[in-house]
């Protein structure tokens, strides 16, 4: 398909992806505090809330992932849309922190169903081993996410208050992803089901493949882990620096438009290297920007600039490697698998970073994640290592055998 034709389908699939993220991971960052203080719940029991929605998210990736790949994505799109949905009203409504809760798992089981996985393996479910541009042009949407969705909802809690913001947020799902999803996302053909035993959901790996699955999970869930704590806890560790709100806050501003300008840079570079760089790359800068910024240098900005350029490209380089890697057949799955452990670590990560912040302050904190920065590119040149040995060596599909999925008698 010429990208004349995609655009359409990208372009639906961006907004989609910047509402969804506004109404979900980003959606607390700006109600939180006044939830808390309206109903009496304690914050953290808010934000915990988020973690067990992150969670649920986890266990609900691999089925996505595997739905989309038999599927296609459109279908397992519109049940996301539709969940976010649900879970928005039932927040909206909630009298109690357990039902509050409960609107979480919903939400979170829409997010493992519609978040930049579901949607890169849509992609890569329509366009197959040529999905690598339009991953890319996705993850410029993306990237605005915050920055659309904050303000939106500083705006709505101003006028609607939080249960109003929710019920907007339920509606906008409905009334303008929901429309998008069904009319410009494509239909992807069913694949055909192999006659005989009756089909696993195993995802059948070569014996040279399974040492590269394993140490990119661990790429992935070590990065997640780093992005996750740096995100929630950015603000509070700029203050423990000697930072003013209004100083930490404009410096943080700057991650954003480093993404973006870092994305359209792989864009401008038309592919013309493996995914495995975008990814080193990444990783490098990511853990630079970590290492100075727990060095206290006298640059903070550019060193935010820095892990940000490293974060932007990241999201390309997650989305594209397994599609290079593992080719398109299994490519919604693989990425399924990967979100698994990743979303467990990001949801449990920031509740252990705040201990550590109230037991050892922000320097501990910054030393932790510097030395998280160093093991993930560590393990980036591990992976370097087991793509090369796995290359050398691979072995005819007969030898393949599967990856046992967790929970699976």
């Amino acid at each position: 398909m010429s990208p004349q034709r995609r655009w359409p389908a990208i372009s639906a699939l961006g907004i989609v992806q910047i509402l969804a993220w506004g109404c979900s991971y980003y959606l607390l960052t700006v109600l939180g505090p006044s939830i808390a203080r309206e109903t009496g719940w304690p914050l953290a029991w808010i934000f915990g809330s988020l973690s067990a929605g992150m969670l649920m998210a986890g266990l609900v990736s691999p089925l996505a992932g595997r739905s989309i790949g038999r599927y296609g994505g459109r279908p397992v799109l519109v049940v996301s849309t539709l969940l976010l949905a649900a879970g928005l009203a039932l927040l909206a409504l909630s009298p109690n922190l357990p039902v509050f809760g409960l609107a979480w798992l919903v939400i979170g089981a829409g997010m493992g169903s519609g978040l930049y996985d579901a949607a890169f393996a849509t992609l890569g479910r329509l366009y197959g081993a040529d999905a690598r541009p339009a991953i890319t042009a996705l993850t410029l949407w993306g990237g605005f996410s915050s920055t659309l969705c904050w303000p939106l909802s500083a705006f709505l809690l101003a006028h609607l208050g939080w249960r109003g913001t929710c019920l907007t947020y339920a509606g906008i799902e409905l009334g303008i992803c929901l429309p998008l999803i069904l009319g410009l996302v494509p239909r992807a053909a069913p694949r055909p089901v192999a006659a005989g035993p009756a089909r696993s959901d195993a995802v059948v790996l070569a014996p040279a493949e399974r040492p590269v699955f394993l140490v990119l999970a661990a790429v992935v869930t070590c990065t997640g882990i780093a992005t996750s704590v740096f995100s929630v806890h950015l603000l509070t560790l700029l203050q423990d620096r000697g930072l003013s709100l209004a100083a930490a806050v404009s410096l943080g501003t700057l991650i954003g438009p480093s993404q973006v300008g870092a994305r359209f840079l792989e864009i401008a570079n038309r592919s013309r290297h493996h995914p495995i760089w975008t990814l080193t790359v990444a990783v490098a800068l990511m853990a630079v920007g970590l290492v100075l910024l727990w060095g206290g240098v006298d640059a903070p900005a550019v060193v935010l600039m820095i892990y940000g350029a490293g974060n932007g490209l990241y999201s390309i380089g997650r989305g594209t490697l397994p599609l290079a890697l593992f080719g398109p057949e299994r490519y919604g799955a693989i990425l399924g698998l990967l979100a698994k452990p990743s979303l467990a670590a990001q949801a449990l990560a920031p509740s252990a970073a705040a201990f550590l912040i109230a037991h050892g302050g922000a320097d501990a904190t910054l030393a932790a994640l510097a030395v998280l920065g160093l093991i993930d590119l560590a393990l980036v040149g591990a992976l370097w290592r087991v793509r090369r040995r796995g290359a050398a060596r691979a072995q005819p599909r007969r030898d393949d055998k599967p990856v046992p999925q967790a929970g699976r008698g």
